[in-house]
């Protein structure tokens, strides 16, 4: 068993009785909002059972969205189309065969898988290494036209302009398929809740706030972001099952641009990143607009812009700011305890006469600019290695050559004796490199806890329906924690920490991939001399004691002396000292490129 730290675990044993309570609270919310709903029917009139039995299903659909944008990141208009493909694919079937049972579960598991494939196809186009947002955002806006139009080309089959109705459903009343309704949209809900409150969840917050870190913490951005689509898609698409079911009666407008834009408004209008949000939201404003377009024709729209702006104006976080102050006193609204933190035994690399690291005929050019020409290094297990060089030496864009291996270069980079050319960053991760950037680069909506949680995701798999009580760590981690204080800041969201704090954070996050080679861009900046110096016992110890080869850039010439085993220089893109500690400060030609006061 791994050794509790005592420090960390105080504050969460005084808290022990808080998680199981924040655990079990949603759940009952859920039962009580479902016994809720299945009375409803019993007290509202025939219009109103309508109107919200619709409105819950788009509340649905609202769900995904926030996942989507919300939670990941990733603006959608394209929720629309999957929802539609799902409510045709049930009207068409269902016109075809009937509504005998095999036949309605035959048309449920075609609207789920239809849109799901779907989902799978859009986001691989979508999501590719190096695509923005912008990109994805774009494809989103195609499908449902493309899909609408692929609607109205269909002649008889699909109904064409005029839609599909007349076919079987569901053997329900009105009452019943509001019931149906709304335990979709509790279940999916829950689920929505559970998963975004987990340890796995928290992937969705990191997609959205640094895409990168998650790449070179050994994630696979792009995998995560193509499943994420097609499951959502496959929802929508169940949606779409109930609700052709429910309104007997499917069109273009189901799957259309428009309707998908609807969407977004009602999620940015309920409060995008909060769940509760988008769901009140939605069913406010459709209920709203099904009563005023009855009572005031021609004046409805005028008056809900107004009420959208006014919102927009008073509640900038939407309608979700209502609720948030609603269930700040009860224990979901408050913030989860940090977890405890645990030892894990540190794994020692094999030490071989092979280098680690091999560097041959490096070159890098940006058009006409050469900024690294000719680069041969080697790297062996614990070394400890200073880059050095004045600004504008290449020393940044080296590293970035030696963890990206779809930068595109000249030469060849080999970990390990694996030729890492045209590998993403995630897959030389897996190789055992470690990176930390020359601006810290962390999760900043995420805890210190959570940080560092997912920087052993590749390693130990997060849970998707639970947060772990205890955060096991390598001891070097836990050494950088405690010096930093950030043993005392596990459960404080990484945006308010100080600039030495969040270099801390990173170096702790590299260090728990367990890598056998770590990059390190200047992993002092920010920080004091104490911490400088016990960073550098670390740095030290993680070399001589583990054998991980270390390959630093700093500008703290007095830093560069106290640790390293090797010091190499760069100037102008060329390597043009490789030696020890004492050939390279007592040099000449050192001292010729530092002349006039520049730093390394």
């Amino acid at each position: 068993m791994p050794e509790t730290v005592p420090a960390a675990g105080l504050a969460a044993a005084r808290a022990s009785g808080r998680p199981r309570l924040a655990r079990a609270a949603p759940l009952a919310v859920a039962l009580l909002a479902a016994m809720a709903l299945w009375v409803a029917p019993l007290v509202l009139d025939t219009f109103a059972v309508n109107v919200l039995t619709r409105s819950m299903i788009y509340a649905v659909l609202a769900v995904t969205v926030d996942l989507l944008w919300g939670f990941a990141g990733i603006l959608t208009f394209g929720q629309a189309a999957f929802f539609g493909i799902g409510a045709y694919a049930t009207a068409m079937l269902l016109s075809a065969q009937g509504g005998a049972p095999h036949w309605m579960a035959a048309a449920a598991a075609l609207a789920v898988v239809a849109p799901l494939l779907l989902g799978l196809a859009v986001g691989w186009l979508s999501f590719y290494h190096r695509s923005t947002p912008l990109y994805a955002s774009v494809i989103s806006l195609v499908v449902p036209i493309v899909v609408t139009q692929g609607i109205y080309s269909g002649g008889e089959r699909t109904g064409s302009s005029s839609g599909l109705v007349g076919f079987d459903v569901l053997p329900l009343e009105i009452e019943g398929f509001f019931r149906l309704a709304a335990i979709l949209l509790v279940v999916v809900t829950l689920a929505a809740w559970i998963l975004v409150r987990s340890d796995a969840g928290r992937l969705l917050v990191a997609l959205r706030d640094n895409e990168a870190r998650c790449a070179y913490l050994g994630l696979n951005p792009r995998r995560l972001q193509i499943g994420l689509t097609a499951v959502l898609a496959g929802v929508a698409g169940l949606a779409g099952f109930v609700f052709a079911n429910a309104s007997g009666v499917v069109a273009p407008e189901n799957a259309g641009f428009l309707f998908g834009t609807e969407l977004v408004i009602w999620v940015a209008l309920g409060g995008r990143g909060t769940l509760v949000g988008p769901v009140l939201g939605t069913i406010a404003i459709d209920y709203l607009a099904a009563n005023l377009s009855g009572d005031l024709p021609f004046l409805w729209q005028l008056l809900l812009g107004t009420a959208f702006v006014a919102i927009i104006i008073l509640l900038p976080g939407g309608l979700a700011e209502l609720a948030r102050r609603a269930v700040s006193v009860l224990p979901l609204g408050r913030r989860a305890a940090a977890p405890r933190l645990a030892a894990r035994p540190a794994r020692a690399a094999p030490r071989n006469e092979a280098p680690l690291l091999s560097v041959e005929g490096l070159a890098k050019s940006y058009g006409s600019l050469t900024v690294l020409e000719s680069i041969d290094l080697t790297v062996r297990a614990g070394e400890l290695v200073s880059l050095v060089g004045p600004n504008g030496a290449g020393k940044t864009t080296l590293m970035r050559c030696l963890s990206d291996g779809t930068e595109p270069f000249r030469g060849s980079v080999a970990v390990a004796g694996t030729a890492t050319a045209g590998l993403t960053p995630n897959r030389i991760v897996a190789l055992g490199v470690g990176r930390k950037f020359q601006v810290a680069s962390v999760f900043e909506s995420l805890s210190v806890a959570e940080c560092l949680r997912l920087a052993r995701a590749a390693h130990e798999a997060p849970s998707p329906l639970r947060r772990a009580d205890i955060l096991g760590l390598p001891q070097p981690v836990l050494d950088i924690l405690r010096m930093t204080g950030l043993d005392a800041l596990m459960a404080e969201p990484a945006r308010l920490l100080s600039h030495g704090q969040k270099q801390a954070l990173e170096l702790a996050m590299v260090m728990a991939l367990e890598p056998r080679i770590i990059l390190l861009d200047e992993p002092t900046a920010g920080l004091t001399k104490a911490e400088r110096t016990t960073i550098g016992t670390v740095l030290k110890g993680l070399a001589a004691d583990l054998g991980i080869a270390v390959v630093l850039v700093e500008h703290d010439l007095d830093f560069v002396r106290e640790i390293s085993s090797r010091i190499v220089v760069l100037h102008q893109g060329r390597l043009v000292l490789d030696g020890t500690v004492e050939e390279v400060v007592g040099s000449a030609l050192v001292r010729t490129i530092y002349a006039g006061g520049a730093h390394a």
